[in-house]
């Protein structure tokens, strides 16, 4: 009778499915030559270190200021670890990359090619982060924005009640046969969260077509708790095959193995969130044509932060712009979205893949600062006058009535920079554009969120025992007798 020993021996490391394996071995008879032949398929491939050097990788981007100087070297350091991760096989940066956590983590801006594996913290938690532009024709921009405003939803949570589009039964029964979509939590967030933008960069933006004078409307956001949820449950198996494949690799560049079941599963649950967050752009431009008494035409859109397959290879682009038509086979045409800031236009862009760009483009400006950093330098200046400076000529919105200053178009690099550099390194070329008319964003919501609410209020309460304690304390020493 066979025991653990024989197999540990035989080197299969010790693990839950020890009784199965055994059981088996027995039941069978299993011995020698065909004992060992069967112990060395259950065996688990060899670990993968890390690459001693990192792998090349190209460029797209030169610095022009003292703080892209900067900007630049913390890109090329993390881009220079992160390249030592074994399953990648290319990688490139583009003129609006930026760090994006610790060194090693993907920059915004930064594309890496990975043979085989699919990385979670490589596309983040904003799966499917893209951009949807409808022509709305000779539609009156303000009355869209106007619109708009009442339509859509920014901040945390989702839509009311009454105030949901319906998720198609399809969507959902494909949800519910996904091993990592297949939640009621997923499920509420699916439904819940339709028709809404989040906040942060996302906005909606209203302007004129420079090749005909239409009116379009183009939102940007991703697949919101849908995606989120996904990308948790991801990382998490992802560590899983982490620690038994390349204990080496940092737990953020985790990886599943697209060979393997789990990685399957992924890889369609990431085609459910991407099906997911096109509609959750197309509810809301249906709403919007339908309240405007207009049809909306030439709709087309891309996504910019996602995973993308050609063959056994999965790119994974963290803010990038697909320009290949094999990245988006539902494209209609070869026009791709890059915004840049609020009070700048919004290219529509074409490309080809160079042995420079992998496929991709930039997919918006960018940053050089944080969003604290940003706002450390405006200290001294009222919101409200950076606000009225940097959006003079457009009709500004922000959702909450509170200016966010961390999304103003200072806050971003150089827009002509950018574009310049798109052109210097034959990343790809504007066909029209969209001048601003306006724009709607979420804004500064936490101010007047429940759990700042709450966090004031208890300091309020804090501070009024502590005043009252220190009153107690004086009235006591006015009372004291006289020690002289």
């Amino acid at each position: 009778m066979l025991t653990g020993k024989d197999l540990i021996a035989l080197g299969l490391r010790p693990g839950k499915n020890f009784p199965a394996v055994l059981a088996y071995a027995n039941a069978q008879n299993l011995s020698g030559e065909a004992l060992a032949a069967y112990v060395e398929t259950l065996k688990p491939p060899p670990t993968l270190p890390l690459r001693t050097e990192p792998l090349a990788f190209h460029e797209n981007i030169a610095a022009t200021s003292a703080d892209e100087v900067a900007n630049v070297e913390t890109v090329r350091r993390t881009m220079q670890v992160l390249m030592r991760t074994p399953t990648l096989v290319a990688g490139a940066v583009m003129p609006d990359a930026c760090p994006a956590g610790p060194v090693g983590t993907i920059p915004v801006g930064g594309v890496v090619a990975a043979l085989r594996a699919i990385h979670p913290g490589m596309h983040s938690a904003d799966i499917c982060c893209s951009v949807m532009l409808t022509n709305l024709g000779s539609a009156d921009p303000k009355a869209v924005l106007d619109a708009a405003q009442q339509l859509t939803h920014f901040g945390p949570g989702g839509r009311e009640p009454a105030r949901r589009f319906a998720l198609p039964e399809d969507l959902a029964a494909d949800m519910r046969a996904n091993p990592f979509l297949n939640s009621l939590r997923s499920l509420n967030f699916a439904r819940e969260h339709l028709g809404t933008q989040g906040d942060g960069n996302h906005f909606l933006y209203v302007g004129t077509l420079v090749s005909t004078g239409d009116t379009v409307v183009v939102t940007h956001h991703g697949s919101r708790g849908v995606g989120a949820l996904l990308y948790k449950n991801g990382m998490q198996v992802a560590e899983k095959f982490r620690r038994e494949r390349s204990p080496e690799t940092a737990p953020a560049n985790a990886w599943l193995p697209t060979d393997t079941p789990e990685g399957q599963h992924y890889w369609a649950a990431l085609q459910l969130v991407r099906r997911w967050t096109k509609l959750n752009h197309e509810v809301l431009h249906d709403a919007l044509a339908a309240q405007l008494g207009v049809v909306g035409r030439d709709r087309f859109w891309n996504e910019h932060n996602f995973v993308f397959q050609d063959g056994d290879v999965y790119y994974h682009a963290k803010g990038a712009t697909p320009l290949d038509a094999k990245f988006l086979p539902d494209a209609a045409d070869a026009r791709r979205i890059v915004p840049l800031n609020m009070a700048q236009p919004i290219l529509i862009v074409e490309g080809t893949t160079t042995a420079t760009n992998l496929g991709f483009a930039p997919h918006g400006a960018g940053r050089n600062l944080s969003r604290t950093g940003h706002k450390r330098r405006q200290l001294g200046e009222a919101d409200a006058a950076v606000f009225a400076r940097e959006t003079q000529g457009i009709d500004a919105r922000f959702f909450f009535n509170r200016i966010d200053t961390s999304e103003l178009p200072s806050a971003y690099k150089d827009a002509d920079e950018v574009r310049r550099q798109m052109t210097e390194f034959k990343l790809a070329t504007t066909v029209d554009e969209i001048r601003p008319y306006g724009c709607l964003m979420a804004g500064d919501w936490e101010q007047d969120a429940p759990w700042r609410k709450q966090k004031l209020a208890r300091a309020a309460a804090r501070a009024e025992a502590a005043d009252e304690q220190t009153d107690g304390s004086a009235l006591g020493a006015e009372q004291a007798p006289s020690r002289d």
